[in-house]
């Protein structure tokens, strides 16, 4: 399931981000997702957020290059942690969908 609507392709092969080499910034970049309104934003955070929890947990985050790519990789235990830190502000061990917007956007 693309995590980016079908009216918005994924510009760029994901299979550049070898084995710990994600940069979430880059890859934020790559995708156009830096560019795109607030409800675009919402929209991928949602698909993320698999379970519907309203948030996005670090099992879900270790898969974030698939919902872009099918044949994007799993990100490692040391880039999905990395990830996390980044982005979790509030330290609850999650990612809330203001943390998640305000990520996209730095």
């Amino acid at each position: 399931m693309p995590v980016v609507p079908h009216h918005m392709p994924c510009p760029a092969p994901l299979v550049l981000f070898l084995a710990d080499s994600f940069d979430y910034k880059r890859f934020f970049e790559i995708v156009g997702l830096k560019s795109k309104s607030s409800d675009d934003v919402k929209k991928v955070f949602t698909v993320l957020d698999a379970d519907n929890s309203g948030f996005i947990e670090e099992e879900e985050l270790k898969f974030v290059l698939k919902g872009f790519a099918k044949d994007g990789r799993d990100l490692t235990d040391k880039e999905t942690k990395a990830f996390l830190k980044a982005a979790d502000k509030d330290g609850d061990g999650k990612i809330g969908i203001d943390e998640f917007a305000a990520l996209v956007k730095e």
